[in-house]
């Protein structure tokens, strides 16, 4: 009998709705068929938001290590030692080092595979700044500590599918970022994930230009023909389908992005507010290119509605379910490329 995948779960900002993600998630009885959940927060916590949310039917199995946890229970390992003050839909300091410290604890189960795959709650990234957090958000984060040499921010829904060449950097410094090498970086691991995580055949990317128009020939730019069109070319040398580099507006205004198994932008805004308009409440963010399986909500903190019962749980749900499904999709191809047929 195969071992029951561990998914880890952060618990991000004490203030926000991930807690009401979480919990009412979890309630689902068939996540715990299919998985061990085990959240890395605050026992206390999640009490006070099962009292504010009036949720009676939900009980924590408390462990003090993975090895602890119950195949048939949700567990939750307790990351912090001081008294933590729950001020809903507020930033604090005292909730960016909690945020912090679960973070830091579930990453390094997931670095020395104690858990099969990490499921991340959103973080305020202002209040999480410290000594030991330096970073624009939980991408930069898990490719320092996991050792990777690149990562693509990869967000996912059941219609749609987009990357990001530059994630979480000033408008200004993009188009600096935007070279030949990068691009092609960004393909490949593309393709790489689509082929080993989600179990597509023969991937089919489609490349996005820079400028308006995708530069009009050089007319408003010379990104397309000096980086990303040689990108391209690179890439389908090597015998990935990349096509491009297509025009962002008339790309999604058209529906042509549901002729590919994925897309890839050139920056941050341009492929996530086309995809958010499209999947808000149903998309997963998941960080390809890491030697461990990471997935979170699309959306963020949401301070606005804590405590309120107004949280859809869709997304965070979604986000556990693909981090299930890339963990045995990964586990196949792994099989399968060391015994092929």
């Amino acid at each position: 009998m195969l071992e029951k995948i561990k998914i880890g779960i952060s618990q991000g900002d004490i203030n926000s709705i991930s807690y009401e993600v979480i919990i009412k998630s979890l309630m689902d009885k068939r996540i715990i068929d299919m998985c061990t959940p085990i959240i890395y927060g605050s026992p206390k916590v999640a009490a006070y938001y099962r009292n504010v949310l009036n949720i009676e039917s939900f009980s924590l199995n408390n462990i003090s290590s993975v090895e602890q946890a119950h195949t048939k229970r949700v567990n939750i390992i307790d990351c912090f030692d001081e008294e933590l003050k729950v001020e809903l839909g507020k930033s604090t300091e005292i909730a960016g080092k909690a945020s912090y410290k679960a973070l830091d604890r579930a990453t390094e189960d997931l670095k020395e595979k104690r858990i099969d795959a990490l499921v991340t709650g959103p973080i305020n990234k202002d209040n999480i700044q410290s000594e030991h957090f330096t970073f624009p958000g939980h991408t930069e984060f898990l490719k320092e500590r996991l050792g990777s040499d690149e990562v693509l921010m990869f967000l996912v829904s059941d219609n749609i599918r987009v990357g990001v060449v530059v994630g979480h950097k000033a408008i200004s410094e993009i188009p600096a970022l935007i070279t030949k090498e990068a691009v092609l970086k960004k393909i490949k691991i593309m393709n790489k994930t689509l082929l080993e995580d989600f179990g597509i055949r023969k991937p089919k990317i489609a490349v996005l230009g820079l400028n308006p128009h995708a530069g009009d020939n050089g007319l408003i730019g010379k990104e397309e023909i000096e980086h990303i069109i040689p990108a391209i070319e690179e890439a389908r040398k090597k015998g990935i389908m990349a096509l491009g580099p297509y025009a962002a507006d008339g790309f999604f205004g058209s529906g042509e992005h549901y002729k590919f198994d994925a897309i890839l932008a050139m920056f941050h805004d341009q492929g996530l507010a086309p995809f958010k308009a499209l999947a808000f409440n149903s998309g997963v963010n998941y960080t390809a290119g890491l030697p461990a399986i990471r997935t979170s909500p699309a959306h963020g903190t949401a301070y606005g509605i804590v405590g309120q019962n107004k949280a859809s749980v869709e997304s965070f749900k979604n986000a556990l379910y693909l981090a299930i499904d890339t963990c045995r999709k990964r586990k196949e191809y792994q099989n399968l490329s060391k015994n092929p047929i």
